[in-house]
């Protein structure tokens, strides 16, 4: 169900047989990124930087696709670049 997410952990410390561990990233696997990308549609990408209120700073990235209305004509849907920049 949740195969397609690569999550990567650090290890922080070894006590005896445990492992403390921080995490370190999630990635999207390469086939479950490419059937999200599709013709016609706009991939839009952005990332920001945020600082936690525990200090520490995470940097998160988000891809997100424009749709079809249910009942839109046009073969395309395509975002404006004004609407890009807003996002």
């Amino acid at each position: 169900d949740q195969a397609f997410r690569k999550i990567k952990l650090c290890i922080e410390e070894v006590q005896g047989r445990n492992c403390l561990t921080d995490f370190h990233a999630m990635e999207l696997t390469r086939d479950k990124l490419y059937s999200l990308v599709r013709k016609w549609h706009t991939m839009i990408e952005g990332h920001v930087d945020v600082k936690t209120t525990d200090g520490y700073m995470v940097r998160l990235f988000v891809i997100a696709f424009t749709m079809k209305h249910k009942d839109q004509v046009s073969t395309n849907c395509y975002a404006q670049s004004a609407q890009i920049r807003k996002i």
